[in-house]
């Protein structure tokens, strides 16, 4: 990848007034949408990039049905482009999952996924945009 891995710092005013109120809730306050409100994601070639500063971290080849009600996939673009945390909150030990150029919340991993990983990166779609290949 090409990208540029320098770190994005922002103060919660910049962030809250680029972020849709959803958005900032999920990605800067580590909240969660509802299941089934934000995989309309289009099933063509393409590269998920996260929505507060653009750095890629999915590609659509990745991506699966879960049956979770959000957008999952078995691994990440590149092994750099997230990074994970211990998750305590609600009386549980998840890993969380977030962006490694800004630190915003995706969603966790779980050791439930498709092979040839065996997880199951379960993110926020609202964290997210998508474009397409080409």
């Amino acid at each position: 990848m090409t990208e540029s891995r320098e770190k994005v710092m922002k103060t919660d005013a910049e962030w809250r007034t680029e972020l849709s109120d959803l958005a900032y809730k999920v990605t800067r306050r580590h909240g969660t949408e509802r299941a089934g409100t934000h995989d309309h994601f289009p099933a063509v070639p393409g590269t998920f990039h996260c929505i507060c500063c653009g750095a890629p971290l999915f590609d659509q080849a990745q991506k699966y049905e879960s049956g979770t009600g959000w957008p999952s996939f078995w691994a990440p673009i590149a092994p750099e482009a997230v990074e994970t945390s211990e998750d305590r909150s609600f009386f549980t030990r998840r890993t969380e999952v977030h962006c490694a150029r800004c630190e915003a919340h995706l969603g966790h991993v779980f050791p439930d996924g498709p092979r040839p990983t065996g997880l199951r990166y379960c993110m926020n779609g609202v964290a997210m945009t998508f474009t397409p290949k080409g």
